[in-house]
């Protein structure tokens, strides 16, 4: 098993490019599956997850293609995905894949518009929280599907297809979200989402299935409203820029000092962390090729944070926040509200001295002087890179085991802080 080796004391200073968002490419992906006709998305990024969902779609007789580098193409920008339903040959999606990757279950919604019926099996991925699936199963019996649970499979039935109708969201669910906009373009009426998400990969959704015929209003605001279509097409979309991968990278130069310019990246996508980021001292500015992030040898100032949907601040970068925090000048309380179990990377962090006290939903960061290199051993996708964020500022050397999930997430790290002069490097296991 692979893992990462850092050397901390190093300040970053160079370019990194921002992939194409992971959480925008998944459901533009299996949005694939809602016509007969070619999708091509342009800016995919290079991830486990990607891979996993290819195969997910191939067993549902997806066809694809991928665009090799062409010459003088920078080796680190995304790829291209040629995406063809032209027949579904299986609506069954199988436990031995969706387990690994609980975005895979939003097929249900595709499946279910286009085929009329669908067996999911129950999701599963990374251990932050329940994220149960009632949202999905109660949004399309609100669109006529018939729904059963059976030996842990979904199974949805709509014989005379899907049918337009409000559709009221108890709390906001960005992968509910996606499933039901997707159902919805098929259905015959109107559907209005209500307390819809917001996030930037929601609009970016919305946008591509637009391009592919589907009448969309709303998307970005709480309320959608999707005009049902006979049919969708084939459509070219590029997938929008990583936000958690900017704030990521913004919170390792803040934690590190240096002068890095994040290639691509968008502050429309990150204005309430970009706005805290500035609070701890670091300087953030647009510039027409990104976000320079500089930071020179001033102290880290601590900031208070509560993790919010968006445009709040998001979850997603949560963790890697609370590395920075470990060396502020002073106290900082840390707020999740969106994933029960979202602090387990807390006694990691302690391993390589940082003070963190955890009360319910709250960790209390008093931050030190100094952090020391340690082994740790990472828990989920972004716990895992708090970790490397960490060691980036330790003294001596991390070493990061159960990096497979960075990999799921983040598209060749430790090739993009090598160029702004990090000292880190993977140890194939």
């Amino acid at each position: 098993m692979d893992s990462i080796k850092v050397v901390g004391g190093s300040a970053l200073n160079g370019v990194i490019p921002i992939s194409g968002a992971k959480n925008a490419a998944l459901p533009l992906m299996i949005a694939s599956l809602l016509t007969d006709e070619t999708l091509t998305l342009s800016n995919v990024p290079r991830l486990r997850d990607v891979a996993l969902l290819t195969q997910i779609l191939q067993n549902h007789g997806v066809d694809y293609s991928v665009n090799g580098k062409r010459n003088g193409q920078d080796e680190l920008e995304g790829q291209t995905l040629h995406l063809t339903a032209r027949e579904i040959v299986d609506t069954t999606a199988p436990y031995e894949l969706v387990s690994k990757m609980r975005a895979s279950f939003w097929v249900v919604g595709p499946l279910l518009a286009r085929m009329r019926e669908a067996r999911v099996s129950l999701p599963g991925g990374c251990a932050i929280g329940t994220r149960p699936v009632d949202f999905f199963i109660d949004g399309l019996k609100a669109l006529g599907a018939d729904i059963d649970i059976e030996a842990g499979y979904v199974v949805v039935k709509a014989p005379q297809g899907l049918t337009g109708n409000r559709v009221v969201f108890p709390k906001v669910s960005v992968g509910a979200t996606h499933t039901i906009m997707m159902a919805a373009t098929l259905a015959h009426g109107e559907t209005e989402i209500v307390n819809a998400a917001c996030e930037p990969e929601v609009v970016d959704l919305a946008n591509c299935l637009k391009a592919m015929g589907a009448q969309i209003e709303g998307a970005g605001t709480p309320t959608i409203r999707i005009q049902g279509v006979k049919r969708l097409h084939g459509a070219h979309h590029a997938v929008v820029a990583d936000r958690i991968e900017t704030g990521t990278y913004a919170m390792a130069v803040a934690m590190t000092g240096g002068d890095v310019l994040l290639q691509g990246a968008r502050a429309d996508l990150l204005e309430s962390a970009i706005e805290i980021l500035r609070q701890t001292g670091a300087d953030i500015t647009e510039t027409p090729e990104g976000l320079r992030v500089y930071r020179n040898g001033n102290g880290i100032q601590p900031v208070d944070i509560t993790t919010a949907p968006f445009p709040g601040f998001p979850t997603d970068l949560q963790a890697q926040f609370m590395a920075l925090m470990t060396r502020a000048g002073g106290r900082s309380c840390i707020t999740e509200t969106i994933f029960e179990n979202r602090f387990m990377h807390v006694q990691e962090l302690a391993r390589l001295g940082a003070q963190i006290h955890i009360d319910g939903r709250t960790a209390i960061v008093d931050g030190v002087n100094t952090l020391r290199g340690a082994p740790v051993m990472a828990t989920d996708l972004r716990a895992s890179v708090s970790l490397v964020i960490a060691g980036l500022a330790a003294e001596g050397e991390t070493h990061v085991s159960r990096v497979y999930h960075l990999d799921r997430g983040f598209e060749r790290l430790e090739d993009k802080l090598t160029r702004c002069g990090a000292q880190i490097e993977r140890i194939s296991g």
